[in-house]
């Protein structure tokens, strides 16, 4: 069992030295906690799927410090690349490209013609990557299937004793991972959405995308994701009464993660968490809550806010449609 040390930001050259050794680092970005290895490092790249029980045809996306470092694996970038690292990069866009023959082994690639690259609005990371000298690997640094990590403990619970180390940067700023968005084919599609919105995309473009979930381009798509043990169910807005009065008969454990305003409002609701004032701050809290329900509380059943999808609540409502099936409470 390797030992799993913890480095503080100052300490990043050492972390940037086992990256070049062929380890596994965790690395902090604004969204979620990621997992790093070498990205042209096949045997590194493979100790990731086996770190995270990640299925090995699930692509993984690039991490990078600098614009030079996409063109390596993939050339000249096209115009509507160099429009969105632009205004968005560093920062929760993740950017997919036709790559080189060969550039990339089919290990990261998953055997597609295509990879998707981010930047991430994290210095420490950044300094990381660049001390490197290469970039790296960066799904989330959780066990596959399970709520993404947004601190460095996440990371730690998931991952002691099968990583070398990780760099921790307190918690994440977004905390939903990032927009991913296809721009490789004639129309740029929005694989997944994220803490950059269609909308804020459409407008630097100049261009309608299209948004749709990909089972093949896209890191991360294809698998079920956001699946704690308990029950997650989405509540909608107008049911909270009910749901109140609902919960003083339940025997089991049943959780509530809603907005103070929501919170203050249940007189029943024994276990709570909650997910502040508005979308941003429900957004940032939404995976440290169903993390701390589930493993923490052992909760049975977790009801959770919905939101309306417009901005970041596209990306909360995406999360917390994979996380409970896209099933919402309601009395039979």
């Amino acid at each position: 069992m390797e030992i799993t040390k913890i480095y503080k930001p100052d300490e990043v050259a050492q972390a940037a030295k086992e990256i070049q050794l062929g380890e596994l680092i965790a690395f902090p970005t604004e969204t979620v906690y990621g997992l790093g290895a070498d990205a042209t490092n096949e045997k590194a790249v493979r100790r990731v799927f086996q770190a995270k029980g990640r299925p090995a045809d699930n692509p993984l996306n690039v991490t990078v410090c600098s614009t030079a470092m996409v063109e390596r694996f993939v050339g000249k970038i096209n115009e509507w690349g160099q429009k969105l690292i632009k205004q968005f990069w560093p920062g929760p866009l993740t950017l997919i490209f036709k790559t080189l023959p060969h550039a990339l082994a089919p290990v990261v690639t998953g055997g597609l013609p295509t990879a998707a690259f981010r930047m991430p609005d994290n210095q420490v990371t950044l300094k990381m990557i660049e001390l490197a000298g290469t970039p790296i690997v960066g799904p989330s640094a959780n066990s596959s299937g399970k709520p993404s990590p947004t601190t460095a403990e996440h990371v730690f619970h998931d991952m002691e004793g099968k990583i070398a180390g990780i760099v921790d940067d307190g918690p994440t700023a977004v905390g939903v991972e990032s927009t991913i968005i296809d721009l490789s084919g004639d129309t740029p599609v929005i694989i997944r959405p994220g803490a950059v919105s269609t909308q804020e995309i459409e407008d630097v473009l100049g261009t309608k995308v299209l948004l749709k979930d990909s089972k093949d381009a896209a890191p991360a798509a294809k698998y079920k994701h956001y699946n704690p043990d308990a029950q997650v169910l989405m509540v909608n807005d107008q049911d909270w009464d009910q749901v109140d009065q609902w919960l003083k008969d339940q025997d089991q454990k049943v959780a509530v993660m809603a907005t103070d305003k929501v919170l203050a409002s249940l007189s029943n609701a024994e276990l709570q968490f909650s997910l502040g004032q508005d979308v941003q701050s429900a957004s940032k809290e939404f995976f440290a809550g169903i993390r701390h329900l589930d493993n923490d509380e052992h909760a049975k059943m977790i009801l959770v806010q919905k939101f309306p999808t417009t901005g970041l609540g596209e990306a909360y409502m995406n999360r917390l449609e994979k996380a409970s099936g896209n099933q919402t409470w309601g009395l039979e």
